[in-house]
C-alpha cells in the first residue's frame, strides 16, 4: 500500500499517538516540578543525539520542534558559530532533543531518527535540512517529508514504515517530550539547559557566550 496524505495525517496526529500509547494529550504541557541535575542528564529513550566530547566542561541541551520558527532561526543563525567556537574545539557538548509541537514536527523528527540511526553527525545534517524547508513542512508535510526521505536514500515504503506503520520511534519521542515537560519544566521551544540552568526562547550567540565562558573558567 502506498503512503497517502490521508493515512499519513491520521497516523501522525499527536493526540492519536498519545492515546494509542497511553498518554493523555492534555498532560503534555502540564506544570512541572523542580528539576534536578540527574533528571536533566537522563538520556532520551531513543538515545541522545550529541556533538562534542562527553567530558566537555559545558553541556548545552536544546529542546526543539521542527516546526518552530525560533528553533529554525537558532539553527540557522546561532548554532554554526556555537559549533565553530565551542563544540568543535571540545569545550561544549551539545545535545539535541525533540519536543514536537504538532504532527508535522513529530513526523519530521521520526524521519530524522530513522535515517540517521545512531549517527549524530548525519542526524544534525538532517535536522538542518528540515529546518531549511520549514515553510514547506508547514504547508505540505506529506510532500516535504517524502521528498527529504527520498533525498536521504529512503524508498517510499521505508518512509511509510518509519512515520506510519511502526509507532516505536514516535512513542519514544512523545515519552521524552512528556518527561521534559513534567520533570524539567520545558513547555516551549526552543528551551536550553546550560550546565543545568534552564534558558527559554531564542538565544543569541553573545548570550550563550556570556553563560558559557564563566563556566569554562570555573
Amino acid at each position: 500500500m502506498n503512503i497517502t496524505r490521508r493515512t499519513f495525517t491520521q497516523a501522525l496526529t499527536l493526540t492519536g499517538f498519545a492515546a494509542a500509547i497511553g498518554i493523555s494529550p492534555w498532560r503534555l504541557f502540564t506544570e512541572a516540578s523542580a528539576q534536578t541535575a540527574v533528571e536533566i542528564a537522563k538520556p532520551s529513550s531513543l538515545g541522545d543525539m550529541a556533538l562534542g566530547p562527553k567530558d566537555a566542561t559545558v553541556t548545552v541541551i536544546e529542546y526543539a520542534s521542527m516546526t518552530c520558527p525560533h528553533c529554525a532561526a537558532f539553527t540557522r543563525e546561532v548554532f554554526p558559530q556555537l559549533k565553530k567556537e565551542y563544540i568543535d574545539t571540545g569545550k561544549v557538548r551539545f545535545i539535541f532533543r525533540e519536543f514536537p509541537l504538532d504532527q508535522a514536527a513529530l513526523a519530521a523528527s521520526a524521519l530524522a531518527r530513522c535515517v540517521a540511526k545512531d549517527d549524530s553527525k548525519k542526524y544534525f545534517t538532517l535536522i538542518d535540512i528540515i529546518f531549511k524547508q520549514q515553510n514547506d513542512l508547514a504547508t505540505d508535510p506529506f510532500a516535504t517529508i517524502t521528498r527529504i526521505g527520498k533525498q536521504a536514500g529512503f524508498s517510499e515504503q521505508m518512509i511509510k514504515a518509519c512515520v506510519q506503520d511502526d509507532p516505536k520511534i514516535q512513542k519514544g519521542i512523545l515519552d521524552d517530550r512528556q518527561y521534559a515537560n513534567e520533570k524539567l519544566k520545558v513547555n516551549s521551544t526552543p528551551s536550553f539547559f546550560v550546565n543545568g540552568t534552564l534558558v527559554k526562547g531564542e538565544t543569541s550567540f553573545d548570550a550563550f557566550k556570556k553563560m558559557i565562558d564563566p563556566l569554562l573558567k570555573s
